[in-house]
């Protein structure tokens, strides 16, 4: 005895429409518990990532020669010393180099000013030093 073409269609549709309703009832149990978390009294406080600015005040100025054509000079704000690393993001770069230039880790004692030469127009420089928030500044 074979079974009927309208036969196979209902079975078909009834598979369907199990692991639909499946899905649903799954659904609809997961997000039982995430919405009784809020419903206890507990809330969740924001945490305060925020770190303080890097205390350096960055000037750019016009340099000659081999140090130019833009140098930033940095000039420690604080009363203690600050160890510092950055990078460069060059803005014109050529395809045999990379398109960026680290710039190695210095201290800048307080008061003092370090100056960083060999930067061109447009290059995004971003200085780093534990405990602050990243600066980053735009040559003009």
């Amino acid at each position: 005895m074979s079974s009927s073409a309208p036969s196979r269609a209902w079975s078909a549709f009834g598979r369907a429409a199990v692991i639909a309703l499946g899905c649903i009832f799954s659904f609809a149990i997961m997000h039982v518990p995430t919405s009784r978390a809020g419903e206890s009294g507990a809330s969740l406080r924001p945490l305060d990532d925020s770190l303080p600015a890097l205390p350096l005040t960055g000037t750019f100025e016009k340099e000659d020669g081999d140090n130019g054509p833009y140098g930033l000079s940095l000039k420690n704000t604080s009363g203690n010393s600050i160890r510092a690393s950055g990078s460069v993001l060059l803005n014109v770069g050529s395809n045999a180099n990379r398109k960026t230039r680290d710039i190695p880790e210095h201290v800048v004692d307080r008061a003092e000013t370090w100056t960083i030469y060999g930067l061109s127009s447009g290059d995004g420089v971003t200085i780093e030093a534990d405990g602050f928030a990243p600066l980053v500044l735009t040559v003009p």
